[in-house]
């Protein structure tokens, strides 16, 4: 009966370090999820401010009109 005891002690023990173990990979888990999520939003806020600044110089540029656009394209053609 004591054998009994002892071999539930030892897998309640067991069972304790197991919880554990899935607590503090619980909480790692949850600040590499946290790290990345502030990477992503720094992320996005650069991916914006390129957008913004190659949206503001492509609309320094002067546009071309269809003309001039088939001109240019048999120029190429022929040469």
């Amino acid at each position: 009966m004591s054998s009994e005891f002892q071999q539930l002690a030892d897998k309640v023990s067991q069972l304790a370090r197991l919880a554990q173990g899935l607590r503090d990979e619980n909480a790692e888990l949850r600040r590499n999820v946290k790290s990345l999520a502030e990477q992503n939003a720094e992320l996005n806020l650069r991916v914006d401010q390129a957008y913004d600044r190659v949206s503001a110089i492509l609309s320094t540029l002067p546009v071309a009109e269809v003309d001039e656009l088939d001109d240019a394209s048999a120029e190429q053609e022929t040469a």
